[in-house]
């Protein structure tokens, strides 16, 4: 089955009920601290909206993520989905394309936006993330922000779908070991709440792929 039909397929099963938390927590580090679902949380949280940008490449489906710079408050030099904190007023469909565009250097908007998936909160910067996905038919001519990402991390879809280029490790955080789960691409490690999003969007996309094998099988 070609890319644009498969896309079509899962842009519909986003639009079911999503694996959520289950989905999620496979790439959970164990133990980690002050886990709740969006559901569970006060009004003293901070929300933010973050992109799973899907393009063509070569005649093969692209995932975009970025390593963030030093320089950044939160999770610095760690690799994530570019996004950011929501505005004032602003939806987080909007905060999610807005802050893309202005790490990425890219022009997108509403059009691109397939669905999105389960929000999830992280304990350490008390933000509760809330994913979009998008897909653009082409590879955009990417001009990162300085500021704020340092390096542009293009990952095959296909690669993440291999279960292959899952590993864990046992890492010492603030004092306390942990035992962490990441996807490796190169010498990157996407772990923690984008690995547990990574996770979920994976899930459904194996979702679509197992139907069409069934229709083949019919």
């Amino acid at each position: 089955m070609r890319s644009q039909e498969l896309l079509s397929l899962f842009e519909k099963k986003l639009k079911d009920p999503l694996p959520g938390i289950k989905a999620q927590a496979f790439m959970m580090p164990i133990p980690r601290p002050g886990h709740k679902d969006v559901l569970s949380l006060e009004d003293d949280h901070s929300k933010a909206g973050v992109l799973i940008l899907l393009y063509l490449w070569m005649k093969r489906l692209y995932v975009l993520l970025t390593k963030r710079t030093e320089r950044l408050y939160h999770h610095r030099a760690q690799v994530s989905f570019p996004g950011g904190r929501q505005e004032a007023q602003e939806i987080l469909e909007t905060t999610a394309i807005r802050e893309a565009s202005e790490e990425l250097g890219i022009s997108l908007d509403a059009s691109c936006i397939l669905g999105r998936l389960t929000p999830l909160y992280i304990p350490p910067s008390n933000y509760c993330v809330f994913p979009f996905v998008a897909f653009l038919d082409e590879r955009p001519d990417f001009r990162p922000s300085s500021a704020e990402v340092a390096e542009i991390i293009e990952v095959p879809l296909d690669h993440l779908l291999d279960k292959d280029n899952i590993r864990r490790e046992i890492w010492t955080i603030r004092g306390i070991e942990i035992d962490v789960p990441f996807y490796e691409y190169g010498e990157h490690k996407i772990w923690g709440a984008t690995a547990m999003i990574m996770s979920e969007f994976l899930h459904v996309w194996k979702t679509v792929f197992d139907l069409e094998i069934d229709q083949k099988t019919e």
